[in-house]
């Protein structure tokens, strides 16, 4: 007698077991703890500002070419054609940060970025080249619900404790809430992956580890 074909995980198992084992540790992220109990100094978003003006075109390039590798899956490929428009929407909002900390475009242009900040997308290009889309989509996914949880905890800090105006804040708001598209698609593009074969759970968690370690030395980094 023939036995059933196993069942396919489904995108939301396989995603919120990602977001669970690749969680951070709650006191790895040194900066973000001091920024919420306003210990840490101002001066650290103008480096975050500073770091990210760079972070986000490598990382929107990462995405660019994570979407046209998974060119013959659409599901994966709207996935990260979505992130790289929010990549280009964080730019904006980062020009008020920029703003507030008083940098100007020659600031940003002969900026030297710290090694430990600039970790995190050079991991991500590695992956837009050599990783298999929807294991790439994987690790991304359970990064961001790390970055979004940071995000949410510096947005309301920079009000109680640095008193930040609504405008400079809104690169963090526009991360502190997950997005239910983003999240759409995430699943999406992830169960393309079961169904076809393609998504290798054990991979996507290798990949997510060091991403989110790389996410954590990065803020670490800017505390430096």
């Amino acid at each position: 007698m023939a036995r059933p074909a196993a069942r396919r995980p489904s995108a939301a198992a396989v995603i919120d077991d990602a977001v669970r084992a690749l969680a951070p540790a709650p006191d790895a992220n040194r900066l973000v703890r001091r920024i919420a109990t306003g210990e840490a100094p101002r001066s650290v978003f103008t480096t975050f500002a500073l770091e990210q003006h760079q972070i986000i075109d490598a990382d929107r390039i990462s995405f660019q070419h994570l979407a046209r590798r998974a060119d013959g899956d659409p599901p994966m490929a709207d996935f990260f054609d979505l992130l790289a428009h929010g990549e280009g929407l964080a730019l904006e909002q980062l020009a008020a940060l920029a703003d507030a900390c008083e940098l100007t475009g020659r600031d940003l242009a002969a900026y030297q970025p710290r090694p430990g900040c600039q970790a995190f997308p050079s991991y991500a290009a590695r992956l837009a080249l050599s990783a298999e889309p929807a294991d790439a989509a994987i690790a991304i996914t359970a990064n961001f619900a790390a970055w979004s949880g940071y995000c949410a905890t510096v947005h309301t800090a920079m009000q109680e404790h640095y008193d930040f105006p609504e405008a400079a804040r809104g690169f963090f708001a526009l991360f502190a809430e997950p997005s239910p598209e983003l999240a759409a698609r995430a699943r999406a593009a992830v169960q393309h992956g079961i169904d076809t074969g393609q998504a290798r759970p054990a991979a996507a968690h290798r990949y997510g580890r060091l991403l989110q370690a790389y996410e954590v030395m990065f803020w670490n980094s800017v505390d430096e």
